[in-house]
C-alpha cells in the first residue's frame, strides 16, 4: 500500500501551482483547509491531466479530415466503427446515438488504466473514488434514458415483472440487482488496476530494469479488456432500460 503512496512530480508541482493559491483563498473567505500543500488528490490531479490531454489530442487529430481516410483518420475510424457496431449490435439500430457517452467514458477509462505506465504516473482509475464516480455515471445514464425512451410509469413497470402477482418478490430482486451494478462496476474495475499497478511497483522496486517489462506488457493487455468489459456491460444496462416490450 505505501508502494503506491509515492509523491508524485506531477502532483506537487499541480498543487503548488494551483493548489495552494486557491487554499488560501479558501483561507481568507474563512473556510478551513486541512492540507494546503496536498489540495488537490492525486487520483483528482490525474484525471484531469487525462482530460486535457484526450481533449487536445482528439481535438488536434480531428482536424483536416478527408473524405478518403488517410494515417490517424483511420484510427479514429477504426474506433468509431467498432463502437458503434457494438452499441448496434447490443441495443439496435437506434444504439449510435449513445455513442458520445460510451465513447468518452471507454477512451477515459482505457488510457486511464494505462495511464500507470508512464514512469512518474499513476492509474486514475487504481483509486475507488474514479471507478464509484464512472459507475454512476452509467448507473444514472442508463435510468434516464429509460425513462426518456419509455415514460416514468412504464419503464417502473419493468420492475414488477409480467405478473402483478408476483410484483411484492420481484421488485426487491430488481432493485437488489440494478443497485448491485454500480458496486460491482466500480469494484472490478478498481481491483484489477489497482493490483496491477501494485505488483508493477513492487517489481520495479526489487529490479528496476527490464523485469517490471513483462508486467507492464499483460497490464496494456488487461486495461483494455477492462475498459472494454466496462463498456460493453454499460452497453447491455443500456440496452435493457430502453427495450420496447412487444405486445403479444
Amino acid at each position: 500500500m505505501e508502494a503506491l503512496e509515492h509523491s508524485l512530480f506531477v502532483v506537487d508541482f499541480f498543487n503548488r501551482v494551483v493548489g495552494r493559491p486557491l487554499a488560501g483563498l479558501l483561507l481568507r473567505l474563512g473556510i478551513e483547509v486541512k492540507d494546503p500543500a496536498h489540495f488537490f488528490p492525486d487520483y483528482m490531479v490525474m484525471s484531469l491531466l487525462l482530460l486535457v490531454g484526450l481533449t487536445l489530442t482528439l481535438g488536434l487529430s480531428a482536424r483536416g479530415l478527408r473524405l478518403v481516410p488517410a494515417g490517424r483518420q483511420n484510427v479514429l475510424e477504426m474506433i468509431v466503427q467498432g463502437l458503434e457496431g457494438l452499441l448496434t449490435d447490443i441495443i439496435g439500430p437506434e444504439g449510435k446515438k449513445y455513442l458520445p457517452v460510451i465513447g468518452t467514458l471507454g477512451l477515459f477509462i482505457l488510457f486511464g488504466n494505462l495511464l500507470g505506465l508512464v514512469p512518474g504516473l499513476m492509474s486514475p482509475t487504481s483509486k475507488l473514488n474514479v471507478t464509484v464516480g464512472c459507475a454512476l455515471c452509467v448507473f444514472v445514464y442508463y435510468h434516464w434514458q429509460g425513462v426518456k425512451s419509455q415514460g416514468l410509469f412504464k419503464y417502473l413497470r419493468h420492475f414488477m415483472g409480467p405478473i402483478p402477482l408476483l410484483a411484492p418478490l420481484l421488485v426487491p430482486i430488481e432493485l437488489i440487482s440494478h443497485f448491485s451494478r454500480p458496486v460491482s462496476l466500480s469494484i472490478r474495475l478498481f481491483g484489477n488496476i489497482f493490483a496491477e499497478e501494485l505488483l508493477i511497483v513492487i517489481i520495479a522496486s526489487i529490479i528496476p530494469i527490464l523485469l517490471p517489462l513483462p508486467f507492464m506488457a499483460v497490464a496494456i493487455f488487461t486495461g483494455t479488456i477492462q475498459a472494454f468489459v466496462f463498456i460493453l456491460l454499460a452497453c447491455i444496462y443500456i440496452g435493457g432500460a430502453v427495450a420496447h416490450e412487444e405486445d403479444h
